[in-house]
């Protein structure tokens, strides 16, 4: 019975796969997967509700293979430094080693910007937060001594405080100080910081970019000394750096990442602008920068190897110790962050390297510097969607013809289709790596891939049942000839036989 079963179905799923020799089926799976594919990167600000359905069904299938896809062609063409706009100013396990464990007293971080200063760069960036008083800091210590030390707590009290000699030190450099988003509460978060301001042009930019709640940022002290602020956060796609904001929003305003205020500071300007329409953000820039965007004031980042940037970093001890190399820091962006072990600041880039969330700073400076940030405009999508379209559509009228020079070629060589279909697949990867490295632009092979792929392969799976459902008729044609033929010769040899009884 379940054999009866199984041959109904095998046979209803062999007359869908051949009716009209394919076309419907492929038609189906060609809009299915096509409209998969385009609610997996929706181009438009506004989406109906059957584009959220369809993202929790397949969308991340589709956003998956891109995202591989686009590691991929970096991982093969990485990015190669042009220039060197950034030093990085690194707490390293040898400063730690020599000047103690982290976090290190206000009074001596004051002495390394000092000393960073001293060396003229443009401008100093801190990926530090100092949100909590600095417990060495003389008022603290006095605060903690034993009854009886009144004159000791005193002396001690009357000493300018380590946010004190900070502040002093951040005022006389142009420094910005970092700070994180938070989109809850926490015990050190507050709901606003200093930051200088940003213009908009067109539209709303608040309704497309990142949003944050709360922010984990310096002492209101700090905060007023310091010459920027900006905010250090970074976005995460299944645990790997991809793409990095260059303006965020803070509760109802916008704010800069650390990028984009480096290099507001660093080119005296007074304010960083952002141009957007109705479908986003379009750029942010400032004098005669104009960086492009995807929609959130995003950009995706083209990575450099790690080993193409280890000339950037200069040891904390080493700037302590007045062993440096002028040079390295006069009319350069400096950004000063931890690299040490055990500081749990790494990220892992599209290259599969983890590298120190400093980096990716220092990445984004010098693509924007040398002009190689990859490209992703909101228009590639409806470019991607129309050709696939239109080449499933050729594929869906071409292949089943029968007279067609293919159809012919895989009745004559039938295992063809397999290798047809790889060499297709294989140029479209590698059509999208020629752009991709010619131009910048990060053409979704992957799902311009899954899609032709799954069409062609109804397409050619049609084709052979047809071409088997065919050889078997033929088969048995010649299979009854040749029963005919014998009954025939049968027949005549047994007239004979009887005729030469008769004489």
């Amino acid at each position: 019975m379940m054999s009866d079963y199984l041959s109904k179905l095998l046979n209803l799923v062999r007359t869908g796969v051949t009716a009209h020799k394919g076309r419907p089926l492929a038609l189906v799976i060609l809009l299915w997967l096509s409209l998969n594919s385009l609610v997996s990167e929706w181009p438009l600000v506004n989406k109906p509700a059957f584009v959220g359905v369809l993202e929790q069904f397949s969308g991340s299938t589709f956003q998956t293979g891109q995202r591989l896809l686009f590691d991929g062609y970096q991982r093969n063409s990485p990015r190669i430094p042009e220039s060197q706009p950034v030093t990085i100013v690194a707490i390293d396990e040898p400063s730690l080693a020599q000047v103690g464990q982290w976090p290190w007293p206000r009074n001596r971080m004051a002495e390394l910007i000092d000393k960073i200063n001293a060396l003229h760069p443009l401008a100093i960036g801190l990926d530090i937060y100092m949100s909590e008083p600095d417990q060495t800091s003389p008022d603290k210590v006095a605060g903690n001594l034993p009854p009886g030390s009144q004159a000791l707590a005193a002396a001690l009290k009357a000493l300018p405080s380590h946010e004190t000699i900070l502040a002093k030190s951040l005022q006389n450099a142009p420094t910005i100080l970092g700070a994180a988003g938070f989109d809850h509460a926490a015990m050190t978060t507050a709901d606003d910081m200093l930051t200088a301001p940003i213009t908009q042009h067109g539209s709303d930019a608040r309704k497309f970019v990142k949003h944050f709640d709360q922010v984990l940022s310096s002492l209101p002290q700090l905060q007023q000394a310091a010459h920027g602020q900006a905010l250090l956060s970074v976005a995460l796609e299944q645990g790997v750096v991809r793409r990095l904001p260059l303006v965020m929003s803070l509760g109802d305003k916008l704010v800069p990442g650390l990028a984009m205020e480096m290099l507001r500071l660093g080119t005296q300007s007074e304010a960083i602008e952002i141009l957007s329409d109705e479908n986003g953000v379009k750029q942010v820039g400032l004098a005669d920068l104009a960086v492009p965007t995807q929609r959130g004031g995003e950009i995706w980042l083209h990575f450099a190897k790690a080993k193409s940037t280890v000339d950037r970093y200069v040891s904390a001890l080493d700037i302590l110790n007045g062993k440096v190399d002028p040079d390295r820091f006069e009319g350069k962006l400096i950004l000063l962050g931890l690299t040490g072990a055990g500081l749990n600041d790494m990220r892992t880039t599209a290259l599969g390297e983890l590298v120190p969330g400093i980096e990716i700073q220092a990445q984004v400076i010098e693509a924007i510097f040398d002009g190689k940030l990859l490209q992703r405009p909101l228009w590639l999508k409806w470019a991607e969607t129309g050709f696939l379209l239109a080449f499933g559509l050729l594929l869906i009228w071409y292949v089943p013809r029968t007279e067609s020079k293919l159809a012919t070629f895989l009745r004559t060589v039938p295992r063809a289709g397999m290798p047809i279909g790889m060499a297709l697949n294989t140029a479209i990867l590698t059509g999208g790596f020629l752009v991709f490295k010619q131009y910048g632009f990060l053409v979704d092979a992957a799902s311009i891939f899954i899609v032709s792929s799954a069409t062609m392969s109804s397409l050619l799976a049609s084709a052979m049942l047809e071409i088997d459902r065919k050889n078997k008729a033929q088969q048995a044609q010649a299979q009854l000839v040749k029963e005919e033929e014998a009954y025939e010769a049968g027949r005549k040899a047994g007239l004979e036989s009887q005729s030469a009884r008769m004489v």
